[in-house]
């Protein structure tokens, strides 16, 4: 009997196929807009190399300029990419940067500090929102992401909020709100940390435990030095791993509300764990020192392409139609944070 030629299975191949071609059209789907922000991120760090300008500040300017590429057009979906992906893969590969031995001298204060910041925002918040007569569950949904990790907080602590008819507007005010706070407190905190003349290690902490979202509070870090953007990461990752419990503990109390959607897992953000994974290996010994440099210098140039989406996607005119009282919250929220933080420095025993 003559054998003719290996038959291959139609439908894996055909899976295959349409895995690829998927695969494709992604690619081609960002690749405009990851571009764009590319370029930019090419031109910050050509002007920091040469006028001494700190790179992340000029990516975060120059993206502002271009940000009617991120209202419409092909370069949506790749600057989207950029701001968000691209973002979370940097962060991860920075635990690299950061050892046990680091996270051990960091002490139990800047863990207080953390903590501290979370529960009094929160709470701070309901008491101010509730005297607005804006309701509690607002300033709990403003105060989660003034006190956690920004947009991230506020999407995932809506989800185990009890609807009503304002729910979603709320959610997309504070989700702007924040993001616009953590674009001033990039530029502001770090003059505030200059004119105290705080060290590397103490703005640091106060970046991290204060400023809303993870691009802002890299950028502001490494706008001072490799060591305050590693322990500006570090903090600020310990505030986002904070939201695991304070969703469940939500959950918890509004499980019985039908208007509450059911979550169908634990909101643990994947590049935390990345983060966290990456630290305890470059913690060994063993890890080559050559590949932990090449890969924080490609984590380097993926936060500045972050940072550069970041700013395309930044628009100060769309507070504009959102009502005063809200506007104030927010800002009471983000003020009384970095006070607190502040006062805990400069009094307390953070380190």
């Amino acid at each position: 009997m003559t054998s003719g030629p290996p038959q291959v299975d139609r439908p894996a191949r055909d899976s295959k196929a349409a895995w690829v071609d998927r695969l494709t059209d992604n690619g081609k789907g960002i690749f405009p807009g990851l571009l764009a922000a590319s370029t930019v991120a090419i031109a910050a760090r050509f002007l920091s190399e040469h006028y001494g300008a700190p790179v992340m500040l000029l990516a975060l300017l120059l993206g502002m300029g271009f940000h009617f590429l991120s209202e419409d057009g092909k370069c949506v979906a790749g600057i989207d990419f950029a701001a968000k992906n691209l973002l979370r893969f940097g962060v991860a590969l920075l635990g690299l940067g950061i050892t046990i031995e680091q996270i051990v001298s960091a002490g139990t204060g800047v863990i207080l500090i953390a903590l501290s910041g979370v529960v009094v925002t929160i709470s701070a918040g309901m008491i101010i929102s509730f005297l607005l007569k804006r309701g509690w569950r607002f300033g709990l949904l403003t105060g989660g992401a003034v006190a956690i990790c920004g947009a991230s907080a506020a999407l995932a602590i809506a989800s185990v909020l009890p609807k009503n008819r304002n729910s979603e507007s709320n959610t997309i005010f504070t989700v702007i709100a924040v993001t616009v706070m953590s674009t001033i407190a990039m530029v502001i905190y770090p003059l505030i940390a200059k004119f105290l003349e705080m060290d590397d290690v103490s703005a640091g902490i106060f970046f991290g435990a204060t400023i809303h979202d993870v691009a802002q509070v890299v950028g502001a870090g490494y706008s001072i030095s490799d060591e305050a953007g590693d322990t500006a990461t570090f903090v600020k990752l310990l505030r986002v791993a904070m939201l695991v419990p304070v969703v469940l503990v939500l959950s918890t109390i509004f499980r019985a509300d039908p208007t509450v959607e059911k979550a169908r897992g634990l909101p643990i953000p994947v590049f935390v764990i990345g983060f966290v994974v990456l630290v305890a290996v470059g913690s060994l010994d063993a890890f080559p020192h050559s590949l932990r440099t090449w890969l924080l210098d490609i984590s380097r140039w993926c936060l500045v392409i972050a940072i550069s989406a970041l700013g395309m996607k930044t628009s100060l005119k769309a507070l504009r139609d959102v009502g005063g009282q809200a506007i104030f919250l927010i800002c009471a929220e983000t003020v009384l944070l970095a006070s607190l933080v502040l006062g805990l420095l400069m009094f307390g025993t953070a380190r």
